[in-house]
């Protein structure tokens, strides 16, 4: 009975911020206009956050670096079991929205974070756990950046697909490569991936501040 107490309360807290995910990560159209999550352009604001989740959770703070750093859909992140990372130079996975393998290797940022937060845990639990014990799902993943968002004043729409256009934006902004992006991405075309990260938007933005009649 205590257990089925606890799996509703876990889903009552996970469902509450359920609404606003949808409107905010996956995007939504009314009249015309489109609503959709941004990447983190300003690197302060990044480390803000860092610091934000390294006071509060190792958790948090693991899922966000994998994010920003793997490039990783929030359905790959919390799919991820500790024997999927402890020890290893690659992640490989089968992504769940496409089905396809991927394989990359953990940097040096990850790789000791890694090592302390799955030391003495067993191979095939999950990674990312709820505070009950269960696997972390998206919207337990969406409540937690959010509120980490809104406590360091962060001024952008933020979802769970930021992590990931925050990985692509910083990725294009140092390497400048859209086909190496667009191949991380599984995209079919580049322009998808200059508008997905937002470097499209940046681009019409310094359009509109340099065009003056």
């Amino acid at each position: 009975m205590l257990q089925i107490r606890k799996l509703q309360v876990e889903n009552d807290y996970l469902a509450k911020d359920r609404g606003m995910f949808l409107l905010f990560n996956s995007g939504s159209k009314k009249g015309g206009n489109m609503t959709t999550v941004e990447p983190i352009r300003n690197l302060k604001d990044l480390h803000k956050l860092e610091k934000y989740f390294a006071k509060k959770s190792k958790r948090d703070l693991l899922m966000f670096t994998i994010g920003t750093n793997c490039g990783l859909r929030i359905s790959d992140i919390v799919a991820l079991n500790v024997g999927d990372v402890q020890g290893k130079e690659y992640i490989n996975i089968v992504e769940q929205k496409t089905g396809k393998h991927k394989r990359f290797p953990i940097n040096s940022k990850l790789k000791p974070m890694l090592q302390e937060f799955t030391k003495d845990k067993n191979l095939n639990e999950p990674l990312f756990t709820t505070i009950f014990g269960n696997r972390m799902n998206r919207f337990g993943a969406y409540y937690i950046l959010k509120e980490a968002a809104k406590s360091i004043n962060l001024s952008e729409k933020i979802g769970t697909h930021t992590m990931r256009k925050t990985f692509g934006y910083h990725h294009y902004r140092k390497f400048k490569d859209v086909a190496m992006l667009q191949k991380i991405f599984n995209h079919s075309a580049p322009q998808i991936t200059l508008r997905y990260i937002g470097i499209e938007q940046d681009q019409i933005d310094d359009n509109y501040k340099n065009f003056i009649l």
